[in-house]
């Protein structure tokens, strides 16, 4: 059997999602490839919790990575969700793609916490269901629901080709959190509550609500990275940001930062001057389509590699 999952990018709710704040989560056309006809040349941590004893699939994530670098396209719940699914359905007959991301949804999300020691899990549910979804963490639950990206929203996905360690950022916010919690607090109330402006601009269609929410985060990122001593805004997106920022738009991390992927968001696209500054801050623009379909079954003779 052979199952797809795509990556996803983190448009808004990055660290906020983690206090109960909605994050809004898109999936992108570089999909993980599991076919358990071929043995694994590798199982991550991730796959084995959901697996158990069961042999693992092979799986191919090259899509989400470039050369021998991650491109932060959350590939670890891609494999995760691509590899339960292909297993899954190899075991049962699902009537459609529907039932069979039901049945990996919650096991994934399960796994993935327990192989990483927490963590939201809006990559493995964006992962498993497509599309945009708003999701937010209700104790150990996800709630989610799906909402449409506006046409009159521009988004770019930009990468900078440097390796960043979610679980390391993470780390660092959550030992400022423990040391400085009045100042977390205040940080992540700002950020709480451009999370919530931004879900309103996607549930009101509103592109300019959204590009003012993401801005107010970038702010609050910045803030959130200086507390914790950790670079969630590097120097290079806060360039970019202000650039983009003279156009009406604004460029922010695509989730935890340190450097690997951000995103443009504007109610335009990004200006000839604006894509060479891009250019010059080395964030070349990726060739995604956003809101794409998720976990889903393939015919074999359809399959690549």
């Amino acid at each position: 059997m052979i199952a797809r999952a795509p990556g996803k990018v983190v448009v808004s709710g990055a660290y906020a999602v983690l206090e109960g704040a909605p994050a809004i989560v898109t999936a992108v056309d570089r999909y993980v490839t599991a076919d358990t006809s071929r043995p694994p040349h590798f199982t991550t941590p991730e796959v084995r919790a959901a697996l158990g004893e069961r042999t693992a699939p092979w799986f191919d994530a090259t899509p989400l990575r470039d050369g021998d670098e991650k491109l932060g396209l959350g590939s670890s719940a891609a494999i995760l969700v691509a590899s339960l699914g292909a297993v899954l359905a190899e075991e049962t007959a699902f009537d459609g793609d529907a039932d069979l991301r039901k049945a990996v949804l919650d096991r994934a999300i399960v796994a993935h916490r327990v192989a990483q020691g927490g963590g939201s899990g809006v990559d493995v549910a964006t992962s498993t269901l497509g599309g945009t979804i708003a999701a937010r963490r209700d104790g150990d639950l996800l709630r989610t629901h799906a909402v449409v990206l506006p046409r009159e929203l521009h988004l770019a996905l930009l990468a900078a080709g440097v390796p960043a360690s979610t679980s390391a950022l993470v780390a660092k916010v959550n030992a400022a959190k423990s040391a400085s919690r009045a100042d977390y607090d205040a940080v992540m109330e700002r950020l709480f509550r451009a999370a919530d402006e931004a879900e309103r601009g996607f549930e009101t269609g509103s592109a300019e609500l959204i590009v003012a929410a993401l801005a107010l985060q970038l702010v609050g990122l910045t803030d959130l990275g200086r507390l914790a001593g950790a670079s969630i805004v590097t120097p290079e997106v806060a360039r970019l940001s202000a650039h983009a920022g003279r156009e009406g738009a604004v460029v922010l991390p695509a989730g935890a930062g340190g450097g690997d992927i951000a995103i443009y968001a504007g109610i335009a696209p990004p200006s000839a001057e604006l894509r060479r500054a891009f250019d010059a801050e080395r964030h070349r623009t990726l060739d995604v389509r956003f809101g794409v379909r998720g976990l889903h079954q393939i015919p074999r003779e359809n399959a690549v590699g």
